[in-house]
C-alpha cells in the first residue's frame, strides 16, 4: 500500500503513541487503563486536534469497525487537504457506542470533522497492516463490550482468562524488551530465576 507522506508520518507518530501507552515502567500491560483515562480527558485534549492528532486519536483505539476497506485504502493515499468530510466517510465505518459519544464531543470543535477522518485512517492503518495483533474494531479488554461481564472476552462467564492474559503479558514483555534492545537500550531480563 502506498501511503501519502501525511499519513506515513502520522502513522509512525500514532504507533509510537500507542506504544507509549502500552506498558508501565514495570513492563505491565496498562493499555486498556490508559485508554480509558484518555477517553475521560477527551474534552481537555481538543486543543491538540490539529497540532498533535495522534495523541488524541488513540482515545478511539478499538472503537471503529470498517465496512469498506477499499474506501479506507484510498483515503490513506491522500493528503490532508484532499480528505472527505466526516459525514461523507461515515457510511464506510461503524463506531462502537462509546466511540459515538466521543465523536459527538469532538465534533463540537471546529477541527473535529477532519480529525475524525484522520483518526479513522490511523485506526485503519494500525489494524489492517499487521502493526498490532488486536482485532480491528475490537474494544480494549477493560471495556470489552461483549456483554458477558466476565472480563476475559470469551463469553463463558467464568472469568478464567488469567492464564491467557499472563501468557500474553509475558509475550508482550519479551517483545518490548527485544524492541528496546534493538533500539540500543540495555536489555534487562525479567525472566531470570528469583
Amino acid at each position: 500500500m502506498s501511503l501519502s507522506p501525511y499519513f506515513a508520518d502520522l502513522r509512525s507518530a500514532y504507533e509510537a503513541e500507542l506504544d507509549d501507552l502500552m506498558t508501565d515502567s514495570g513492563g505491565h500491560d496498562v493499555l486498556a487503563k490508559r485508554l480509558k483515562e484518555k477517553r475521560a480527558q477527551l474534552s481537555q485534549l481538543l486543543s491538540m486536534l490539529e497540532c498533535n492528532p495522534e495523541m488524541v486519536a488513540v482515545a478511539f483505539h478499538g472503537g471503529i469497525r470498517f465496512l469498506s476497506l477499499a474506501v479506507m485504502r484510498d483515503l490513506v493515499t491522500q493528503e490532508a487537504d484532499d480528505l472527505p468530510s466526516w459525514s461523507e466517510l461515515r457510511a464506510a465505518l461503524e463506531l462502537a457506542p462509546w466511540a459515538e459519544e466521543l465523536a459527538r464531543v469532538v465534533l463540537q470543535d471546529a477541527s473535529g470533522d477532519r480529525f475524525l477522518v484522520v483518526t479513522a485512517c490511523l485506526e485503519y492503518l494500525q489494524g489492517h497492516t499487521g502493526a498490532r495483533p488486536e482485532t480491528p474494531g475490537r474494544q480494549p479488554a477493560a471495556d470489552d463490550g461483549d456483554g458477558d461481564g466476565d472480563g476475559d472476552g470469551d463469553g463463558d462467564g467464568d472469568g478464567d482468562g488469567d492464564d491467557d492474559d499472563e501468557d500474553r503479558g509475558m509475550d508482550l514483555e519479551e517483545a518490548g524488551a527485544e524492541w528496546l534492545s534493538e533500539q540500543g537500550f540495555e536489555r534487562k531480563d525479567r525472566f531470570s530465576d528469583d
